[in-house]
């Protein structure tokens, strides 16, 4: 096994390092200048920085990002710079029913940044409304707050990463496709900018490449590593730093905040807004889209850095999560108000699912994937299958379906990384030692595997690029497709048979013509029960309702009041599982704070044998 130090040449600005170095040196600076600048000449020549446009007056509002939750409207306008002597005030607009236009708000930019936020309260999910957002007596910018799909069986989302600075044009053939799909939902898992010390500039071009789908489409958009200003992060709760493996912020805690203000403002209020070291904001959350409900969590901010983590002393250990947002997961998890199947979206997954860009003997160890530490991946896993939740996530630069394991395989989350966007950077699963167990498929090298940090994985599906994206324009006009593993994805949860497909798409290809448009190996489709796919050791009594159905039931153990897991049932019966006997608690309802009770159930090993209840629910539990 070794360490996979990724990226560093390309995802780092090496400048404070060399600074140091140059520094502390008892050698003469122009030695060791002449080859770093020839690499970093190689480094940097076909990625210039991002600029700013001179725009007019009337399209100094860029673009605009919304999400609705518990009633909630909360958008957020992105501007271009304004001259001194422009307005600072942003208005929005709603269309009425009868097509006439009346100003609903009015906000301040905010500094740094170039943001206008607004909140309404009191939001009618129920319809679609058209917005428009003013600045001055010129700039207008439109779009459409869509009602909340509850009545749609397939809710779908389109996800996306790493749009790296290779290639800094429009994306006409992704938007293009998106609108055909017509996605309820559309999330950003992180690297929306390349441009470590500028993010403005690369997020305005963002807006630029993305406005078309993200103005009438709630969108999600989390920063990474890239979009902080680092190659790769460990957030250790905030902390400064100057050396990116012991853990920290490398840029100042302003920059980081105008960035997540940027990305992050318009996402639902966080579950504990309280920042971290350094006054540094949070996010973490949750948003409903038609009764799917997706929990919204930061893999970076608290994580250790893995040098930090050499000098831990016991009792201390590396930390992912932290315990803020485990607590989080938890009580989402619990609760399952107005939801019918629950995701988990983060920036990357919780398994080291690649085999790095050097063909080794061994598994590889990329402290950067959320396969480390392994305790604690398994500790946050155990939080998301007590909700059967699914996973999806990017970063990779490698899309895989993979099936995570804990203590038996496959007995947690699936886990959907999503192509790069473009990937500049290419990683492979080719693994050279054996599986523990093979699986046939399309593709070579499925099934069950351990990654080198001892995790359970089993690869379901994955996309290897054929070559380096080392020229974009050749890229653009190759025959082959898929030939650089790019493109972006597609998961549809189908609410009545609560399957989960995830579909992955390359670049330039046109989905409404005729013909394969997916990679090799996708689609891929799971069930929602496969999130916890555990054997059963025992069962409950089937419970039959009477005065509701689709009731959701929490099973906890009676010995630890743990719970095992909680899910809504389809139809008015339901028998749990459970996985050793013993005697349980079984709550059952709609509401939270309302639900029966039904405690000192025993488990039995033969499900026939387990008996039956009748439960009556009132009315206020009708779903």
């Amino acid at each position: 096994m070794r360490y996979q130090d990724s990226e560093k040449l390309n995802r780092a600005d090496p400048r404070p390092a060399i600074q140091r170095y140059l520094r502390d040196a008892r050698i003469p600076a122009l030695l060791l200048l002449l080859p770093l600048l020839l690499v970093m000449s190689n480094a940097w020549a076909a990625k210039p920085p991002a600029v700013i446009p001179d725009v007019e007056a009337s399209e100094v509002i860029g673009f605009a990002l919304y999400t609705v939750q518990d009633e909630t409207l909360k958008i957020t306008a992105q501007l271009y710079p304004l001259p001194e002597d422009a307005p600072r005030t942003v208005r929005l607009e709603l269309q009425s029913f009868d097509g006439t236009w009346s100003e609903t708000a009015a906000t301040d930019v905010v500094m740094p940044g170039w943001t206008a936020p607004f909140r309404i309260e009191n939001w009618d999910g129920s319809r679609n409304i058209a917005y428009r957002i003013r600045h001055g007596e010129e700039a207008v910018y439109e779009g459409l707050i869509r009602k909340d799909p509850v009545d749609k069986e397939e809710i779908v989302v389109a996800a996306f990463t790493g749009n790296s600075n290779a290639d800094r044009r429009l994306k006409p053939d992704i938007i293009r496709n998106v609108k055909a799909i017509d996605p309820d939902m559309l999330f950003f898992s992180g690297d929306q900018s390349y441009d470590h010390k500028d993010h403005l500039a690369a997020w305005l071009l963002w807006g630029r490449q993305f406005g078309e789908i993200i103005k009438d489409r709630p969108t999600i958009a989390i920063p990474d590593d890239h979009d902080v200003g680092q190659g790769n992060i460990w957030g250790a709760g905030g902390r400064p730093t100057d050396v990116m493996e012991e853990g920290g912020y490398m840029m100042p805690p302003d920059y980081v905040n105008e960035v997540q203000r940027a990305q992050t403002s318009h996402l639902p209020d966080p579950f504990d807004p309280t920042p971290v070291l350094q006054d540094i904001g949070v996010y973490y959350t949750r948003l409903q889209v038609g009764r799917v409900d997706f929990a919204i969590i930061e893999d970076r901010k608290w994580k250790t850095g893995p040098r930090q983590a050499k000098k831990l002393k016991e009792p201390d250990t590396p930390v992912l999560l932290g315990q803020r947002q485990l607590d989080f997961l938890r009580y989402w998890a619990h609760d399952w108000e107005g939801t019918d199947m629950k995701a988990v979206l983060s920036q990357t997954i919780f398994v080291c699912a690649d085999t790095g860009r050097e063909i080794t003997p061994d598994p590889i160890q990329d402290y950067d994937s959320n396969g480390w530490p392994a305790d604690k991946r398994n500790q946050a896993l155990r939080l998301m299958r007590q909700g059967f939740s699914f996973h999806i996530a990017g970063d990779t630069h490698l899309s895989t379906v993979t099936h995570q394991g804990i203590d038996e395989w496959e007995d947690a989350a699936v886990s959907f990384a999503v192509p790069s966007i473009v990937n500049y950077w290419s990683r492979y699963w080719r693994p050279q030692y054996a599986p523990v167990e093979a699986m046939p498929g399309d593709l070579p090298n499925l099934g069950r595997y351990r990654d080198g940090f001892g995790n359970r994985l089993t690869m379901r599906a994955y996309i290897n690029p054929a070559g380096e994206l080392k020229n974009m324009e050749h890229r653009v006009e190759r025959d082959d497709p898929m030939h650089g593993a790019d493109g972006f994805g597609v998961v549809r949860f189908n609410k009545r048979t609560r399957d989960i497909t995830m579909e992955s798409y390359p670049r330039l290809v046109d989905v409404t013509q005729s013909g394969k448009h997916q990679y090799p190996g996708w689609p891929v489709t799971v069930n929602q029960l496969d999130n916890y796919k555990r054997l059963p050791a025992a069962w409950l009594p089937e419970i039959f309702l009477d005065g509701a159905k689709n009731a959701v039931f929490q099973v906890l153990e009676e010995s630890s009041g743990k719970l095992l897991y909680s899910l809504r049932s389809q139809g008015q019966h339901f028998q749990p599982w459970v996985f050793s006997a013993g005697n349980y608690t079984l709550r059952i309802g709609e509401h939270p704070d309302s639900m029966k009770t039904l405690s000192g159930l025993k488990a039995t090993k033969n499900k026939s044998e387990a008996g039956s209840i009748n439960v009556v629910l009132g009315s206020q539990q009708n779903e």
